[in-house]
């Protein structure tokens, strides 16, 4: 069993920062419907805008999942692994990250005159130990994605899972 601590006071002290990112400017047709060709998704609620208004909308609206693609959102340049999107930058030596997941909740559409701001929070970090012995860091972050107006649009709880790397092997010394 590790006596390895993942948990550091300064990751506690982590619990509740938040980062917040504003898209430079509503979505757009274009981009909605880019989008929408690119994940193969041919609901014309995202290309027509007469089907769109003939099922209650006033424009087409967005795949649910294009709002959640933080990296439209970001400033600035990719980081060193090209990933250009949220990240709370956390690095624990001599651990895995795993993706634990995502799981959304989507509150109401948005159509191509939304503005979307994705404000995200450290809400949890945990630490526990793996069935194998090994240390593990539960990282649970919570964001929220609105509108122009404030009015919720979705919400993503992410979880991230860094796991102890189990020692290498001696090479046969004793």
């Amino acid at each position: 069993m590790s006596d390895r601590v993942l948990l550091t006071d300064e990751l506690r002290a982590r619990i509740g920062e938040t980062a917040t990112y504003t898209a430079p400017e509503p979505l757009g047709r274009a981009a909605i419907r880019y989008f929408a060709v690119a994940v193969g998704d041919d609901n014309p609620l995202w290309t027509d805008r007469s089907y769109a208004r003939d099922h209650g909308f006033d424009d087409v609206v967005a795949p649910p999942t294009l709002l959640a693609e933080t990296n439209q959102y970001m400033p600035g340049p990719r980081d060193a692994d090209g990933f250009l999107g949220h990240s709370w930058h956390i690095t624990i030596p001599d651990t895995r990250l795993v993706r634990g997941g995502n799981a959304y909740s989507f509150a109401k559409p948005a159509g191509p005159d939304t503005v979307v701001t994705a404000t995200w929070r450290i809400a949890d970090v945990a630490e526990r130990t793996t069935s194998a012995g090994m240390a593990m860091l539960i990282v649970t972050s919570e964001a929220r994605f609105t509108d122009q107006h404030g009015d919720l649009l979705l919400t993503n709880t992410e979880t991230l899972v860094f796991t102890e790397l189990a020692p290498a092997a001696d090479g046969g010394a004793s």
